[in-house]
């Protein structure tokens, strides 16, 4: 099975002053499309700044990240966000959605982004023909995460669930290859949490390679794999 994402010998320090956290100290990993993999640690560990590199939003001190054996880090910054609407879908723990748009406008700006912005990478990252947005895209991901009768809603209007339903239908409007996601049910109840899950799961099962960083004991058991992250390092690693 060929590796969507390959991260080799991550290392992240951060500076306060005369202090200097080492948020990532050698990290390396491998998720092939189809997996759901889950990163768990606690509390600075390392788990959102190892999305961070992943997606591209952040840049490694020392290693290199690879999306479908093509080098991400360590680009210009435009090329890097080429390369994300290409290929990557991020569902942040918050700030995923425009306030001011419904649901459905907000998917309609993530599809007019992610077309604009993968039209220059499409030739060094994407793998496959990609989809043009269009309003079939933006229905089918609606009621794939039953979003339909909520469609207009804007987000003050959405519950918890709903808000996470939606903001992964904005991660998925490109149609990527990676979904990462950063404590996407740190906020809900067990029964939205289970609901969560599964569509987590569906995205794998789509042939996506899904990596989630997360505290929740019930989505490091949904996982096809766990990495545990301590101190910057992988556990056992």
């Amino acid at each position: 099975m060929n590796a969507t994402v390959e991260a080799c010998e991550l290392y992240r320090f951060y500076r306060a002053g005369d202090e200097e956290v080492r948020a990532l100290r050698g990290v390396s990993l491998r998720v092939c499309a189809g997996e759901f993999v889950a990163v768990v640690g606690p509390s600075g560990s390392g788990k959102s700044t190892l999305l961070a590199c992943l997606a591209g939003l952040d840049e490694p001190d020392g290693g290199q990240v690879r999306i479908g054996g093509v080098r991400l880090s360590h680009r210009p910054e435009s090329e890097r966000a080429a390369a994300r609407a290409a290929t990557i879908g991020v569902l942040f723990q918050s700030g995923n959605l425009v306030e001011h748009l419904s649901v459905r406008a907000n998917i309609d700006l993530a599809q007019r982004l992610c077309s604009r912005g993968g039209q220059s990478g499409k030739r060094r990252f994407a793998q496959r023909a990609r989809p043009l947005p269009d309003q079939s895209v933006r229905e089918a991901l609606l009621t794939s995460l039953h979003l339909t009768g909520r469609a207009t809603a804007q987000p003050s209007q959405l519950s918890g669930g709903e808000a996470v339903r939606a903001g992964l239908a904005v991660a998925l409007a490109g149609a990527p290859a990676l979904l990462l996601a950063d404590e996407p049910t740190g906020e809900l109840d067990e029964a939205t949490e289970a609901d969560v899950l599964l569509l987590l799961r569906a995205q794998a099962r789509a042939s996506r390679a899904v990596v989630v960083a997360s505290h929740s004991p019930a989505l490091a058991a949904a996982a096809d794999r766990v990495i545990e992250l301590h101190d910057g390092m992988i556990a056992g690693g």
